[in-house]
């Protein structure tokens, strides 16, 4: 068996960006100009339906935070009176 000795190995430097960071930062240009045009051409749209954005939060809230109507019986609270 031999040792290999590699103290006079050096790897290339790396210089710039990545391929992935530069086709990351394309991607995120791209997005931008196309959420830019798709508001300025469908503004009226947009602005028009944030009129219904409170009716639509409210039962979405009631949903999510209040676990809609499922009740959870024998959870085994401490103050639930079937349970003594």
């Amino acid at each position: 068996m031999s040792v290999q000795d590699h103290s006079g190995y050096r790897a290339p430097p790396q210089e710039g960006m990545s391929v992935k960071a530069k086709a990351s930062l394309v991607l995120i240009g791209f997005l931008a100009i196309a959420a830019a045009l798709l508001f300025t051409e469908h503004r009226a749209h947009v602005l028009g339906l944030l009129i219904w954005l409170p009716l639509l939060a409210c039962p979405l809230m009631h949903l999510f935070m209040h676990g809609g109507h499922a009740h959870h019986h024998g959870s085994g609270r401490p103050n639930d009176s079937r349970s003594a």
